[in-house]
């Protein structure tokens, strides 16, 4: 339950709206203690009196008395509603942007599902805490206090009746906290795990659908909506045990208080008004006891949210501090001190075996300004890893990379990926339009700039002839275009900002040789003005660049002309074959970026 301190930072800026609701539910749960106090005025006085007149006069108070507490409970509605909205939008807002910052590994762990209840269902929990249990578990508690202390004046025998079952309860509650916390954890956890399920399903319909794997798919659905129901029905036994305890205790206690005061009434000892005041207190003190149950269990579900929170928040955005280690450098001087620069970078995945050989090590390579240079390598060599490290998706383990001379540790995220625009072998678009799809790659780009990245990549055409054109909604992942078609998207993206820095992973691999050849000629324009690494396996692609790396075993085994190293490098010969059978690279199989 300590967990929920830790809402503070997002509750504070509505704190007061929040301790005004608080008062407001406090004063009116008063206002029903004072009820019975009325009534045991009414007994014994009008009633007990023959008087009319008091006991209307008792009733209207008692209607006054109704409304009051009915208008106050409202008010309190009222004050949350809109600050409580408030803080579930700031945590959102929070988790989304911390989620955009985190490092690829970061994602490469987690499953999109679990990010997604957090986001979504652990929220909600939390904002339901904050608008109910939190404020009712003072109210009642103060409602119990004011209560008790009511009965023990009126008449203490009787209330030392009432209060015996304090201490069992207590210890009713503690247990069940403790077991209630476990299973409300597990089943968060497995909401995560069935929504994960859910939207790889949908992203996913094509294969599941072409392989005929719809069974196996609700075949594991099942299983895990099966283990889901366990655990929520070992919650609803917890809570059924722990709410019988609490309503039944008391209500022992009640009776045994009703015979026992039955009892002083006709010895004369005690007045029917002070009993039907006793009562009357009691009964109103009913429902703040056998909530108990229920306020816990929902404390102890927020409290579980809030963990699966903060377990993402508290995920360090950077390994190390940049700037620190950025200024330990020695500054940058002779050939690297322009253009893009690797020296001597390593680099190994997080999660690796120790025992494991790093995926990239030593990787020295200077890629001049205005340079064009092509990366080839065998599968698994690392060549989409290396693209990777340039915009910062990966940090390198070793070693740096400079731009102009510049740390790119010492450069703001933002900076970094300004002067940076990448295109990926697997282009991912969004659920927007093709011209939305297409400017987020430049900082305030315009229609001209759209237009011109549009025929750079030979999209053109086919967007033009979409049913709205560059506004056309492109649909989930864009999966309503061909690959083609999303590639040369993708491709226009990188290069509707006029980067001064481009990496593109094998832009042009799902293209036919028809288009490709149409992009290459129209992309060299872009390349002219612009330093670019292109990774490459066609050696159409490769004749793009003024020189070409060779990397093989997570090393740069040779750097030349594409002339050059056809007839002085066996390897890179093989490969522009393509008879290269990946010799020496096998270690590194799977290694690139997963």
């Amino acid at each position: 339950m300590r967990s929920l301190l830790r809402l503070w930072p997002f509750v504070r800026p509505v704190r007061a709206r929040l301790f005004t609701a608080a008062f407001v539910a406090v004063l009116a749960s008063c206002i029903g203690l004072v009820i019975p106090l009325v009534l045991k005025w009414l007994v014994d006085g009008p009633i007990a009196d023959r008087d009319p007149g008091g006991a209307w006069l008792g009733g209207g108070y008692l209607l006054l008395l109704g409304l009051a507490e009915a208008g106050l409970f409202g008010l309190r509605r009222w004050l949350v509603a809109r600050p409580l909205a408030r803080v579930e939008a700031t945590m959102r807002d929070s988790l989304y942007r911390h989620v955009q910052r985190l490092p690829v590994a970061f994602h490469d762990r987690w499953a999109s599902g679990q990010l997604l209840s957090r986001g979504t269902t652990d929220l909600q929990l939390l904002r339901l805490f904050l608008a109910f249990p939190l404020t009712f578990l003072i109210v009642n508690a103060t409602t119990i206090l004011v209560g008790c202390v009511i009965l023990l004046v009126q008449r203490w025998s009787l209330g030392l009746v009432l209060l015996a079952p304090i201490v069992p309860l207590i210890v009713l509650c503690s247990v069940f906290e403790a077991k209630y916390a476990v299973a409300a954890r597990r089943a968060q956890d497995q909401v995560g795990d069935v929504t994960t399920v859910v939207e790889e399903s949908v992203l996913g319909i094509r294969i599941v659908k072409g392989f005929g794997r719809h069974r196996s798919q609700a075949r594991a659905f099942r299983e895990l909506t099966a283990r889901l129901r366990t655990t929520e029905l070992r919650k609803a036994r917890l809570l059924a045990a722990l709410w019988a305890c609490i309503m039944a205790l008391p209500e022992l206690a009640l009776g045994a208080a009703l015979v026992l005061g039955t009892v002083q009434v006709a010895d004369g000892d005690l007045s029917a008004g002070t009993l039907v005041a006793f009562l009357s207190t009691a009964l109103a003190l009913m429902w703040p006891v056998e909530s108990i149950g229920f306020l816990l269990a929902m404390s102890n579900d927020a409290a579980a949210a809030t963990d699966r929170y903060f377990e993402v928040l508290d995920e360090p955005v950077a390994d190390r501090d940049d700037a620190r280690k950025a200024a330990e450098q020695t500054p940058v001087t002779g050939p690297g001190a322009t253009g893009l620069a690797f020296h001597g970078v390593t680099f190994r995945h997080p999660d690796a075996p120790a025992d494991a050989p790093p995926v990239l090590q030593g990787i020295d390579l200077h890629i001049r300004p205005g340079e064009t240079m092509a990366l080839v390598g065998a599968t698994g060599s690392g060549k989409t890893t290396l693209t990777a490290l340039v915009p910062r998706l990966h940090d390198a383990t070793g070693g740096r990379i400079t731009l102009d001379g510049t740390d790119i540790t010492a450069l703001p995220r933002d900076e970094l990926r300004a002067r940076v625009a990448v295109a990926f072998e697997e282009p991912t678009l969004f659920s927007a339009t093709v011209a939305e799809n297409v400017l987020m790659g430049g900082e305030g780009a315009g229609p001209d700039d759209l237009r011109r990245a549009l025929r750079v990549a030979q999209a053109d055409g086919f967007v033009d002839a979409l049913p709205d054109g560059p506004d056309t909604e492109v649909g989930e992942q864009g999966l309503s275009l061909s690959g083609g078609q999303r590639q040369r998207l993708a491709l226009a993206r990188a290069v509707v900002g006029r980067p001064r820095f481009l990496v593109l992973d094998d832009p042009l691999s799902a293209l036919d040789v028809h288009t490709e050849a149409l992009v290459e000629a129209a992309l060299r324009e872009v390349l002219a003005t612009t330093t670019a690494l292109v990774v490459a396996h066609r050696p159409s692609t490769v004749l793009l660049a003024d020189r070409v790396a060779l990397l093989s075993g997570g090393r740069i085994a040779a750097v030349g002309s594409h002339h050059e190293l056809l007839r002085e490098n066996a390897e890179y010969a093989a490969l522009m074959s393509g008879t290269a059978d990946g010799a020496g690279t096998a270690r590194h199989e799977g290694e690139s970026v997963r």
